[in-house]
């Protein structure tokens, strides 16, 4: 039979050395408003920070943090991501934010909230889930 082989699972949540990693990768500019995109899809949540022309200056996700698989749809992993951003934000001086929102994913309130929670102000929410108006072309009918 053998030695018994104790596998260790990663992913059981958030990886605090992923998280101080990120937080030293502050960005040198300095700037008071921007744009935060969310997206949440089913599988994950990814934020990203802009300036006001739309220039990314910092990004994360919920799959970078250290969560795996079904863990990263979460509303716990979009809050810490939300986390993570706004207080990378704050290091750059950003006082207030427009925020963009995509998708239908469990984060998309979550990681808003956890964005304002760290002292930075909303100035307006955006909805820009993307609607398909006619959708994919259907199926060519059967013939028996």
């Amino acid at each position: 039979m053998g030695k018994k082989r104790i596998i260790k699972k990663s992913g059981r949540g958030l990886d605090q050395g992923r998280k101080e990693r990120a937080l030293s990768k502050a960005s040198k500019r300095r700037l008071e408003k921007g744009i935060l995109h969310v997206e949440a899809t089913f599988n994950n949540t990814k934020a990203v920070l802009t300036d006001e022309k739309g220039n990314a200056i910092m990004s994360s996700s919920a799959g970078a943090l250290g969560f795996s698989g079904a863990r990263k749809s979460t509303p716990y992993a979009a809050a810490k991501v939300g986390e993570l951003l706004g207080e990378k934000a704050l290091l750059i001086g950003i006082k207030e934010v427009s925020v963009i929102i995509r998708g239908v994913g469990a984060g998309r309130e979550s990681a808003l909230r956890a964005v304002s929670g760290k002292g930075i102000q909303i100035r307006s929410i955006k909805d820009a889930t993307p609607i398909p108006h006619n959708g994919p072309r259907p199926k060519k009918a059967r013939r028996v």
